[in-house]
């Protein structure tokens, strides 16, 4: 078994693998045994309560004590994983970032497993590790074939990862052509195979910190408290602080904004609005005969397959819209929603949460935007992009690939196959082999017995 908590900006996830012991290790064979959402908030919104961050575990680790067998626990590799949230607060105070992972480990010590530490991630790092995770689950990096052979697949047939998170986004695939930028380049050496991948992470561009991001711009382009908001349903109404608004460093405060400013938040419905605004959080220029995805970030073209997961499918799945819809058809259901009354979309989505509901218009337009203006996707590679929750029913994110580079299960050599006996096939062997002896035993006590008796005649 193996423990992983996924400590996203947003919320927490601990996820419980299981693979079988005796089998030499081999693609495919890790299970997700069980998914466990820890409530509240993402760790690092407990900056002024680390104490509460270690106390939200707890009933995660009380649920993975009654799956995994208490005679294996202590031998159970568990681990923290941190991403952009974190990343965040360590920017803003690392006082309180520490005390918060100094809260966590206490919180996970007290527990009988084999607790390997708690981390942030870096960027680069999250995006590598969820390029891992799809690729592994599709047996791309190396397939057992059905006669035990191990093979390496074509590097045509690697996927890249397109990933979205609350507080950033990561893009990360193989290209054609030779990685110029040092910084966008990670070398992965799996099953004896090496991969020069280009990945990148984009911090405040995940979907929470984008909506600060938007929402901030609309109070900075208006003279007074009421703001209208071009991605919130018509009719629809709230009233925020400033305060609110402007608790993170993705978010540039003006000059002297009023921390008890109240501001009310009116919703337009205005589709054209709308994408204008979300694409003004994005610089697209870039430099003389150089190719980038966003803000100046070198990329080269997009190449091949890619598994789009998280924050991407969550956007375009409330609209019924990951089922490899044309781009055009997925553009226009978008407008069409975008362009809804508040009471409309309430009657249309009755069971949708209410937050989700009124953001739905701005998060897969956010979506859109990423992936067309963003990372450079166009009509024709669109249907190379697939959107996915889980691949061989195991949740599809960074913490698989995290927990197999971490174990050492996912070798830097070519596995070798075993030829080996099952159990049974064993006593079996071992009986007869015993009875071969016992019988060359007594066969040689017979010959000495008869040479004995004939040398006694002729004395």
């Amino acid at each position: 078994y193996g423990l992983v908590f996924d400590a996203g900006s947003t919320h927490t996830a601990l996820y419980i693998y299981r693979w079988p012991a005796d089998k030499e290790n081999g693609t495919g064979i890790v299970s997700q045994v069980e998914v466990c959402t820890v409530s509240g908030p993402g760790i690092s919104s407990y900056a002024d309560n680390p104490a509460g961050a270690g106390a939200s575990l707890k009933p995660c680790l009380d649920k993975a004590m009654k799956i995994v067998p208490a005679e294996q626990q202590r031998e159970t590799p568990t681990y923290l994983g941190a991403t952009a949230g974190m990343r965040l607060l360590r920017e803003q105070n690392s006082t309180k970032a520490e005390q918060i992972f100094a809260e966590v480990s206490k919180a996970i010590g007290e527990y009988p497993v084999d607790f390997r530490g708690a981390q942030i991630l870096t960027g680069n790092e999250e995006g590598s590790f969820g390029w891992i995770t799809v690729n592994y689950l599709l047996e791309t990096l190396v397939k057992c074939s059905f006669t035990g052979q191990w093979t390496h697949p074509p590097a045509e047939d690697v996927v890249g990862a397109l990933d979205l998170g609350g507080a950033s986004t990561q893009i990360t695939f193989l290209p054609g052509t030779t990685i110029v930028d040092n910084s966008t380049r990670a070398f992965l050496r799996l099953y004896g195979t090496n991969y020069s991948i280009y990945t990148h992470s984009y911090l405040c561009y995940g979907q929470k910190q984008a909506l600060k991001m938007l929402m901030a711009s609309l109070h900075q382009g208006s003279p007074s408290p009421k703001l209208s908001h071009p991605c919130y349903p018509a009719g629809y109404q709230e009233n925020i602080t400033t305060a609110d608004l402007y608790d993170s460093p993705c978010v540039h405060a003006p000059s002297a904004p009023s921390p008890a400013e109240i501001l009310t938040v009116t919703g337009t419905g205005d589709p054209a609005a709308c994408s204008t605004a979300i694409r003004n959080l994005f610089n697209f220029s870039c430099v003389a005969n150089g190719t980038c995805g966003f803000n100046g970030v070198y990329q080269p073209p997009v190449r091949g397959q890619f598994f789009a997961f998280s924050g991407l499918y969550h956007d375009l799945h409330l609209l019924n819209l990951t089922g490899g819809q044309s781009l055009s058809s997925i553009s226009a259901t978008i407008g069409r929603f975008c362009n809804s009354s508040w009471e409309k979309v309430q009657k249309e989505f009755p069971t949708m949460n209410r937050t989700h509901l009124r953001d739905a218009c701005a998060t897969s337009s956010y979506a859109l935007t990423l992936l067309l203006q963003g990372f450079k996707f166009n009509h024709t590679t669109w249907h190379n992009i697939h959107f996915v929750q889980q691949v061989a029913n195991v949740d599809v994110g960074w913490a698989l690939g995290y927990m197999l580079n971490l174990t050492n299960m996912i070798p830097s050599e070519t596995p070798h196959r075993v030829v080996g006996l099952q159990r049974s096939n064993w006593i079996t062997a071992t009986v007869l082999l015993a009875v071969m002896l016992i019988l060359i035993f007594c066969l040689l006590t017979l010959v000495c017995c008869q040479n004995n008796s004939s040398g006694y005649e002729r004395l």
